[in-house]
């Protein structure tokens, strides 16, 4: 597992959340979307959870 979280440069999609919480969590990028994805079907907060992740993890420039 790797011990910081960071939005890495390469391999984004959008903004780097999932690649940056599936290199921290050990796992691929693709887990990690269709985690997102399936989650999105259940209700609660996950938009807004993504979009405050994408502000507040620093990007691997």
């Amino acid at each position: 597992m790797a011990t910081t979280l960071v939005r890495p440069s390469r391999g984004r999609w959008i903004g780097g959340v999932c690649a940056g919480l599936a290199r921290r969590f050990g796992t691929t990028p693709n887990v990690m979307r269709l985690i997102f994805v399936i989650s999105c079907i259940l209700p609660g907060p996950q938009f807004l959870v993504y979009i405050v992740l994408w502000i507040l993890m620093p990007s691997e420039d």
